[in-house]
């Protein structure tokens, strides 16, 4: 499957996270050390089709499953921070709903966050692939 075949046009929940997945990935470097931030050396159309599939339909399940605490929080944030937010979140960056000051509510979404897992991405031949 080749990603010009797909569209690319996402809601703005996903494409927050893609992009902050993106920026928060990075590439390991020759000598071992972490190097550059994936979205220096690559965009959404890099990221492997199966993977992109597996990425928004994660995006789907998570507004699904916390559809009552994302309508709250959508009265502070806009669909993007909250993409960008279910990313750092899941993958345990320190930072995310928890710490945008939002009490209760960023806690809930916090802990609906968590059956999602981490989920990490990594560059391979030109492409980006997530596991």
């Amino acid at each position: 499957m080749d990603t010009d075949n797909l569209d690319l046009d996402f809601s703005d929940f996903v494409t927050g996270y893609l992009e902050c997945a993106l920026w928060s990935s990075t590439e390991g470097s020759e000598d071992g050390d972490m190097g550059a931030s994936l979205e220096d050396n690559y965009g959404i159309e890099d990221i492997d089709p199966k993977t992109l599939k597996e990425m928004i339909k994660e995006c789907e399940d998570f507004q699904k499953y916390a559809k009552v605490e994302l309508a709250q929080y959508y009265k502070e944030y806009d669909e993007s921070r909250a993409g960008h937010d279910f990313w750092l979140t899941r993958n345990g960056h320190g930072v995310g709903f928890w710490d945008r000051g939002l009490g209760e509510l960023g806690d809930k979404l916090s802990e609906k966050s968590k059956p999602f897992g981490s989920y990490d991405l990594y560059a391979f031949e030109g492409k980006v692939y997530g596991q």
